[in-house]
């Protein structure tokens, strides 16, 4: 019985209980000790729902002999979802039009909140239209609800009418380091008389979600669909990770930085090949690395391709806990509940603990280094970065004039240097460090080119907080590194225009200007369009490269400037504080108290969001004329096979389809039909915004939907972009337009596609759009595994040709009425035309057991609709 696994402890006087992992083992003849601690949290998460839901009991023998059970599925059952403001809206949209369809059922719409805690941080929105001014945060802040009234509106009723839902407001902290210094408790336990206590998990809608890992919780980021699906309660499946054990040794040089070593890190996982996998670090290493750089590590996860990049719960947690001000009876809790049911790392047990494979890294070792340019893993130690810019040497100087004074430019000279993004701004060592550097560059005379757009977007209030206190924001603000904001900016993309004159001249005549950011990811055209190369490095190196106002330089070796009045040459030995130094700053400056007045009085920091009126109405009620916000229609499609008889193709595609070609993102143009819409809605050009930015309107989003003008559909050879050849008309027209057509005279439709569709990031767009489109079905060669489960989630039979088929070998001209007859596990397909009937079986990709139900049911909102119209 599994209640025979539930457990009591004291913790500060308190009795609570909890589901002892070591019981369960040792029941089955196994040590927990030779578990990673990553796995022991699935393993208790599934022990423990397994008393309330005995289906998940199944999945308890997975855990026995786990390193050998990589093809079995294992539950996860989150207890928290947090969701940034670009992928939120849609997930809230959502959750109002379940409850505009339950109203129209005669139900409760009270039955529709999430069933767990989630907290949606608005940080995604905010740009930098002015730096380098006193008067950039009020001005950004101002743009920023000029743009977005109409989603913070909708925001903030969502606030007002949903339980269970907390909006942390725009311009307070970026999401995931609010979710460190404040939403994440480690280990959580239940309300009322009997507390059970469990490690703290989530999802979040970020890719770097993963960061939270660094304090020893276990999440990751995942789709708009698979955040919806645990903020209704329901489960999800994925087979049991391998876990890559990283061990680390030794202990960080004073002038490495937790940059270099999360990029030496990036750099040797990404060789190693950890995606999809679960990395665990372990070692002597990490008594000596604080939490701040275990955070930055875990942030990184993506960028080496992990789903997670995990630190078990130890001293440096607990004092973390201490720092950020939580109280001493839920620090007691984590350290009692850790030893208790053995989440507390363990050095001594480092040779029992069995991990899938293994690597190791000397922390001494690690040197300054920068990644780029277009991928956070290709790291560049600091005297080979001029050799980067090597291939431009045959380019002229680039004439340039900016706020009145005239400068020639070279390959590798920067247009940007930002310190931005959540990667580094939790850090206090490196800010510190960054603002030191600031401090003795203007003590040596030194400034950043007028030619350089220089700002600073902090992850937290915090930060402001503790470099004001110790007087160092200042020196920050005088080489043109105000405040700009709050939020993801420079390092998603937000980076707004260049400085004046060479923006204009960029967009003449391009050059390979570059950038420096401490964020994550730098693919090419990201952090700006205008932008070649751009690379990352820490906030001291970002103070440091701004003011030799190049990257084709080895800072090491040369010279930063010259004392004006000297005239001596200023190098980075010069300007880079001692460890000392840095640590008499935090220790002096960074206290508890800072992180616990800012959160209490989070809610209250932005006057604007305060002033802005929202209704409180359990119903939303639309606006027809928004081009914001709509009502999606998911719920009145029809169920079973009738669907799927007489069906069209409306792309035929090759291998490799990406999310980024499925699902609409970035820039709308006038001539697509999402632009045709917006401009017959009286919408200005300049006032389209971002695919991004209209998430929460379906109508803009379908027609962004297999819009990309990458996207080659081999229904219409001779054009790219969202085309296709429609076979009731027999005419080539907009995908969006064929679409329709099929819709109006009751035609489905299906996708052929080869190797790979759906692979890259997770886009909710990617299977929500494709259903608006009307298709019933995706038949390819292979499936990335978030976007097949997004297909069912959104009630389209994902389909895969049997070894040795694909659409040519079969075939397919794309010009067949096809029928498809689901059987057991396979399905069979019948395609027509006028010259041939081709018949052939496919294998329904329904991998995890609550996949056939979604189906079935037409997607996960109709079924959670209609299991809540029955409770």
């Amino acid at each position: 019985m599994i209640s025979d696994y539930k457990k009591n402890f004291k913790s500060s006087g308190q009795k609570y209980s909890y589901y002892d992992i070591v019981s369960f083992m040792q029941d089955k003849k196994q040590n927990v000790e030779t578990l990673p601690y990553s796995i022991r949290v699935l393993l208790e998460l599934t022990l423990r729902h397994s008393a309330t839901h005995p289906k998940m009991e199944q999945f308890l023998e997975t855990f026995v002999d786990w390193d050998k059970k990589h093809e079995f599925d294992v539950p996860y059952k989150p207890e928290r979802v947090v969701l940034q403001d670009f992928t939120g809206v849609p997930a809230l949209v959502d959750l109002a039009a379940m409850r505009e369809e339950v109203r129209k059922r005669g139900g409760d719409v009270k039955k529709i909140n999430p069933d767990v805690p989630v907290h949606l941080v608005i940080d995604h929105s905010v740009q930098v239209d002015m730096a380098g001014s006193e008067e950039a945060f009020a001005h950004n802040v101002e743009q920023e609800f000029k743009r977005n009234r109409e989603r913070y509106t909708f925001l903030k009723w969502a606030q007002n009418s949903f339980d269970n839902l907390t909006i942390i407001p725009p311009d307070t902290g970026i999401i995931h380091q609010v979710n460190l210094e404040y939403l994440s408790s480690v280990v959580r336990y239940t309300a009322g008389e009997d507390k059970v206590v469990f490690p703290d998990t989530l999802v979040g809608t970020d890719s770097h979600t993963t960061m939270i890992n660094g304090l020893g919780v276990l999440g990751w980021g995942v789709g708009g669909i698979e955040a919806e699906a645990s903020m209704l309660g329901q489960e999800s499946y994925f087979p049991m990770p391998k876990v890559v054990g990283v061990k680390l040794t030794g202990s960080l040089s004073a002038t490495a930085t937790a940059t270099d070593l999360a990029l030496t890190l990036t750099k040797l996982l990404r060789e190693h090949n950890v995606v999809g996998k679960f990395v665990e670090f372990y070692g002597p290493g990490l008594a000596s690395l604080p939490l701040a750089n275990r955070a930055t590590i875990a942030n990184m996860a993506p960028e080496y391709g992990a789903t997670c990049g995990f630190f078990p719960i130890d001293e440096q947690t607990l004092a973390y806990l201490e720092l950020t001000d939580r109280t001493p009876e839920q620090i007691q809790l984590v350290r009692d509940y850790a030893d208790a049911n053995h989440f507390m790392y363990n050095v001594e047990q480092d040779n029992v603990r069995h991990y899938s494979e293994y690597e190791e890294l000397d922390l001494s070792t690690v040197r300054s280094n920068v990644a780029g340019p277009k991928r956070p893993q290709d790291s560049v130690y600091l005297e080979n970065l001029p050799q980067q810019f090597m291939g431009y040497a045959a380019l002229k100087k680039y004439s340039v004039e900016v706020e009145g004074e005239e400068f020639h430019l070279l390959p590798g000279d920067l247009g940007l240097a930002a310190i931005t993004s959540c990667t580094n701004t939790s850090n206090p060592e490196v800010l510190i460090a960054a603002a030191l550097i600031a401090k003795n560059a203007i003590a040596a005379g030194l400034k950043v080119p007028k030619y350089v757009k220089t700002s600073f977007s902090p992850g937290s209030r915090v930060v402001t907080d503790y470099l004001a206190a110790a007087d160092l924001q200042r020196y920050l603000d005088d080489l043109g590194f105000q405040i700009v904001g709050y939020g993801c900016m420079t390092c998603i993309g937000n980076s707004g225009k260049l400085k004046t004159g060479l923006q204009e001249r960029l967009a003449k005549e391009n050059y390979p200007i570059a950038a420096i950011e401490s964020g994550n990811r730098n693919f090419e055209g990201r952090v700006n369009p205008l932008i070649r190369d751009t690379y990352l490095a820490s906030p001291p190196l970002v103070v440091a490269y701004a003011l030799a106002g190049t990257l084709n330089i080895d800072v090491e070796t040369q010279p930063l400037g010259t004392n004006p009045k000297t005239g001596a040459e200023i190098y980075l030995k010069d300007l880079w504080p001692t460890q000392e130094e840095i640590s008499s700053v935090i220790h002096r400056f960074v206290k508890p108290q800072l992180f616990s007045n800012n959160y209490r009085d989070i809610f209250k920091q932005n006057n604007m969001w305060n002033e802005l009126e929202a209704p409180t109405s359990e119903t939303y009620h639309w606006d027809e004329a928004s081009t914001y916000i709509a009502e999606p229609d998911f719920f009145s499609e029809t169920s079973g096979q009738e669907k799927l008889t007489g069906l069209r193709v409306l792309a035929k595609l090759g291998d490799s389809i990406t999310t980024d070609h499925i699902s609409p993102a970035g820039f709308i143009g006038q001539r697509t039909p999402a632009g045709e819409y917006l401009l017959e809605h009286g919408v200005e050009p300049t006032d389209f915004n971002s695919y991004g930015s209209r998430r929460g309107n379906h109508e803009v989003m379908m027609r962004g939907t297999l819009a990309n003008i990458r996207l080659q559909n081999q229904l219409t050879p001779n054009k790219m972009g969202g085309f296709t050849k429609s076979w009731l008309t027999g005419k080539e027209t907009t995908i969006y337009d064929a679409a329709m057509e099929y819709k109006a005279n009751q035609v489905g439709t299906v996708i052929l596609a080869g190797k790979d569709y759906g692979m890259g990031s997770s886009r909710d767009w990617a299977a929500k759009g494709v259903l608006l489109l009307g298709v019933k079905a995706v038949i390819a060669e292979s499936f990335e595994r978030i976007h097949r489960s997004n297909l069912v989630m959104m009630g389209i039979l994902p389909l895969q040709y049997l070894p040795g088929d694909t659409t040519d070998k079969l075939g397919l001209m794309g010009n067949e009425e096809i029928s498809i007859r689901p059987d057991g596990d396979i399905a069979h397909v019948s395609a027509v035309n006028k010259e041939h009937v081709i018949k052939f079986d496919v294998n329904i990709r329904f991998d995890s057991p609550i996949d056939r139900t979604y189906y079935q049911e037409n997607g996960i909102l109709p079924l959670v609709v209609k299991n809540k119209l029955k409770a």
